[in-house]
């Protein structure tokens, strides 16, 4: 399969277009996802131009945000067949393979549903913002039901995503 693959630090000309086997499910609530789309993100550049954050996890696929359609699943997946279209935040620090590549091995229990109102390139652009997003108002804010927030001058991945989206 095709990926793109950093073997060192730098600006955008490390990234590297190479082959690598496709990945085998080695676990039984593994899925193996199709990639249809990755979505780029600034932590994504600063670990192109920084270094991973697992020591020695060079070479590396970055990529944390993806959406694609199930190929596979483990014996033990439940909630997902293959066929099915999802979305998901996981890998692309050194540690595990990121989305830049055709396939990516995923948890079930990582991997949503993909809304049948977005396409492949809206949710996979989608996963991080949100995760912040909701980090930000509820767990740290204490958002809850009868609360206002105001949110003043957003910027950034989550207000790029929310202006694009939006309109």
């Amino acid at each position: 399969m095709k990926v793109i693959e950093v073997r060192e630090t730098g600006g955008p000309e490390v990234l590297t277009l190479t082959e690598r086997a496709v990945p085998a499910l080695s676990t039984p609530t593994g899925l193996l996802v199709r990639m249809k789309a990755a979505g780029i993100n600034p932590v994504d550049a600063k670990l192109r131009s920084r270094g991973v954050l697992v020591p020695d996890g060079l070479p590396a696929v970055l990529g944390c945000d993806g959406a694609g359609v199930v190929e596979a699943v483990g014996e033990a997946v439940s909630r997902f067949q293959p066929g099915d279209q999802v979305w998901f935040c996981h890998g692309g620090l050194g540690g595990p393979a990121g989305n830049y590549a055709e396939y990516a091995l995923v948890d079930e229990d990582i991997a949503q549903p993909k809304p049948a109102t977005l396409g492949f390139v809206h949710a996979a652009a989608a996963p991080l913002v949100l995760i912040t997003a909701w980090e930000a108002l509820y767990d740290r804010a204490d958002l809850a039901a009868g609360k206002r927030v105001l949110i003043h001058a957003g910027a950034g991945g989550s207000d790029t995503w929310r202006s694009n989206w939006h309109g």
